[in-house]
């Protein structure tokens, strides 16, 4: 019997299938469960070929897929680092997408408060590995302004994508106030977790001009792993306010249209290999960096601050447009504001230990000029989300905003303070 045909009869007998009683089509008599077990249909999960062809056509970005092969090849062949990191930038887009794809399907079969909880985890996957491969290898400032650059570009890039594409199909929009304001506020709260430490970091110098240099830096360093310790302890409790006590407040932001398309084997395989495979195409993008900045006189930090977010934000970018699109504003929201607060509490402040284990002085301490930004992008996304209602124009102000800091950071040193 083909899929259509069992497709066919499941639908004839879906008032049989899980049912007491019910009536027929016609309403002329009544089935039991107790019925004899052939009328009772199951659909086979896809086969192994037919979850390949789900999967490469989940999303037409997947047409990137053929640059990991040359991505690969540039590195084992010593290509030059321009291609290196182009092949691997552009390789990195797509996997970014079927990560989430992944995620989103294994999220839909476990239940809402483990869905929950995967989302958050692997929602900012790629950016994690992005970063942890450039802590490894000592790029800490590659890591400040990749972190830098995502929580931006979520903030202001991608919700104003949203508001700008939402707001062309619909005059106006509307979505949870309360659960936006928490995550601007917790957001906010992040903010200040870095801004102390620049702070911290302007009065010792300032007050003790002579003093040894070590001296300032243990104690930022001190101060950072403590505060980063409290704002995993947030994230986490956030994390139960979200899927234990204030659930009914996120209800709304989970497409409840989807159902899973894949097996759960194929899923957590799909999940674990693409992870892999992400991160050696991370490990040579990350190693590419130097020679693409002194060949083309970019800085790090706009590589940092600008490219790499493009990269591992592909997957909320895609998934964001589309919702708006949809007129589904909470889902929208919470993928662009939610992201950006995922990585200010948890992937951050998670860096900053991991770098505490493998004897990287990574801190929170963000030069001045990108504290400022960051308080300018959340500032401006709290007056905008704070009504609940969103338009095209508040979208053209946030992307307004990410313009003239893109532009302030093409023309920013690397070696100022």
């Amino acid at each position: 019997m083909s899929t259509n045909e069992r497709l066919s009869l499941a639908s004839n007998y879906i008032s049989v299938y899980g049912s007491t009683t019910n009536e027929d089509t016609h309403g002329s008599h009544k089935l039991s469960s107790s019925s004899s077990p052939s009328t009772v249909f199951h659909i086979s999960p896809p086969t192994i070929r037919e979850s390949i062809k789900i999967i490469l056509s989940s999303s037409k970005i997947n047409i990137l897929l053929i640059f990991i092969p040359l991505g690969y090849l540039a590195h084992i062949f010593n290509w030059s680092d321009n291609w290196v990191f182009i092949l691997n930038f552009l390789a990195i887009i797509p996997l970014a997408k079927l990560l989430d794809f992944a995620t989103e399907d294994v999220s839909l079969r476990v239940g809402e408060t483990i869905g929950g909880f995967l989302n958050a985890t692997f929602g900012n996957a790629v950016e994690l590995i992005v970063s942890v491969v450039a802590l490894m290898e000592g790029e800490i400032r590659v890591v400040q302004a990749s972190i830098l650059g995502s929580i931006i570009s979520n903030l202001l890039l991608i919700l104003g994508m949203c508001f700008v594409a939402g707001g062309y199909y619909h005059s106006e929009q509307t979505f949870n106030q309360t659960a936006a304001q928490t995550t601007s506020s917790l957001m906010t709260l992040a903010c200040i977790g870095l801004i102390i430490p620049a702070a911290f970091n302007f009065a010792v110098k300032s007050n003790f001009p002579i003093i040894d240099d070590g001296i300032p830096i243990n104690g930022l360093l001190d101060l950072s792993r403590g505060t980063a310790i409290v704002l995993l302890i947030i994230y986490v409790l956030y994390l139960y306010f979200q899927l234990k006590t204030h659930s009914n407040l996120y209800q709304g932001e989970a497409d409840d249209d989807d159902e899973p398309k894949l097996s759960l084997g194929v899923s957590l395989f799909l999940l674990a290999s693409v992870t892999v495979i992400v991160s050696f195409s991370a490990d040579y993008l990350v190693g590419s960096i130097e020679g693409i900045v002194q060949s083309s006189g970019l800085s790090k930090t706009f590589v940092g601050l600008i490219l790499l977010p493009i990269v591992g934000n592909a997957a909320e970018f895609v998934t964001a447009i589309n919702a708006a699109m949809r007129n589904k504003m909470d889902l929208a929201v919470n993928v662009s504001a939610g992201s950006s607060m995922q990585i200010a509490l948890f992937v951050t402040p998670f860096l900053v230990l991991l770098g505490w284990v493998v004897g990287q002085e990574m801190t929170l301490y963000f030069k001045s000029f990108e504290t400022v930004v960051l308080f300018i992008s959340i500032l401006i996304t709290n007056y905008l989300i704070q009504d609940g209602k969103s338009n095209w124009l508040e979208g053209v102000m946030l992307l307004a905003t990410y313009v003239i800091i893109s532009l302030a950071f093409l023309f920013y040193p690397d070696n100022l303070s």
